[in-house]
């Protein structure tokens, strides 16, 4: 996977001469400094950091040789001046990582001694415990700063989220993501970061901004989901397992002999809200235990997040198969949304689009 994740290979031409000159420095040149959890850190601590940020994700830091990284990789902070290594980032930590962890691997989330899971405990070990617990968390990755975004826009359309960007690095010309790399400090460039550049330059992308997500393929099926009466608890198993940061909660078809513990095809069903990792990420921690037997409607409907110009938990982004690419972009980048379910005029199911999506349909636009 490395070898394929590295060799990146551009063909083709791009009609805009400006965007094709950008490059990765330009997505983090006004971003703040690298957000991190030192590898002793609790997952209390690693929860406080992530709500106080408001970041879904953090790099774990350790004392540098004795560790191995998330993936092999060997992303190391050095003094700038000496060259002396000071930290080595071992993985990833998600929210996802952290709610796998809080449900535990029993059915109900209670011990083995049918004891209620002690959510004080749990909170209480060492963040590096959990690295590796959700596919994310296993890969760690750099983006040199001189790397075009078109290169960019290659290693974000196969799936990777998101990439440390050293600030002064000591490897020059390099294209791709890579698992070795030694810097002073770093910053950490987002899908999202990608999708708010893009929307700045949408002038020059008309040529597939203004086409239907049907007509470019973005459109993502099957999709699957959890019901309004999924428990918390069974969500948090079904997203770990399907390694899913968010599902569409939908209607039931049989509230009474419908298996709510499993994720379901929610193709064609009515669409009534959405399950995210994110949104547990507001809830209390002390409260978190009493909402794992609750409903996942039930959650939804209780813990709202603030809003900060966007949208609420309560409220839905959606969009329709017809609905131009320039539209979900302006729909992803104003609510801070990863995600929009498609449905069609009934309020059904219909598929979803992702960043991911949208990343690799533009991407294959400029190269036509």
């Amino acid at each position: 996977m490395q070898t394929t994740m590295m060799g990146v290979k551009t063909h083709g031409t791009i009609d805009s001469h400006r965007l094709k000159d950008k490059k990765v420095k330009e997505l983090v040149s006004d971003k703040r400094r690298l957000v991190e959890v030192p590898y002793t850190a609790t997952l209390a601590h690693t929860m406080n950091a992530l709500v106080a940020n408001q970041v879904v994700a953090v790099p774990v830091a350790a004392p540098p040789g004795h560790w191995i990284g998330a993936g092999g990789s060997m992303i190391l902070e050095s003094d700038k001046h000496t060259g002396a290594v000071r930290k080595h980032y071992i993985g990833m930590v998600t929210m996802l990582d952290i709610l796998a962890h809080i449900a535990g691997d029993s059915p109900d989330g209670r011990g083995s001694g049918g004891e209620d899971t002690n959510l004080e405990q749990r909170m209480a070990v060492p963040v590096s415990s959990v690295i590796g617990h959700c596919l994310e968390s296993l890969s760690l990755w750099t983006l040199n700063p001189g790397t075009s975004i078109l290169d960019c826009m290659e290693v974000f359309s196969k799936g990777i989220h998101r990439a440390l960007v050293p600030v002064d690095s000591s490897m020059e010309n390099v294209a791709g993501v890579e698992l070795v790399e030694s810097a002073s400090s770093y910053r950490m460039v987002t899908q999202m970061d990608l999708m708010k550049f893009l929307k700045g330059h949408e002038s020059e992308l008309k040529h597939v901004m203004e086409r239907s997500l049907r007509d470019v393929g973005a459109l993502v099926e099957p999709i699957f989901g959890v019901t309004d009466h999924t428990k918390v608890i069974d969500a948090i198993k079904s997203m770990r397992a399907g390694s899913l940061n968010a599902v569409p909660i939908v209607e039931s078809s049989d509230p009474a002999s419908e298996d709510h513990s499993q994720l379901v095809n929610g193709k064609g069903r009515k669409l009534i809200g959405t399950f995210s990792a994110t949104d547990l990420r507001e809830c209390p921690a002390s409260d978190l235990q009493s909402w794992m037997s609750a409903s996942v409607m039930e959650y939804t409907r209780n813990l709202v997040r603030p809003s900060s110009g966007g949208l609420t938990a309560r409220e839905l982004v959606t969009c329709y198969a017809e609905s131009l690419v320039a539209e979900v972009v302006e729909k992803v980048v104003v609510n801070h949304v990863h995600r929009v379910w498609v449905v069609d005029r009934d309020g059904l199911l219909d598929g979803l689009v992702s960043l991911t999506d949208i990343i690799r349909v533009i991407r294959s636009s400029l190269l036509e």
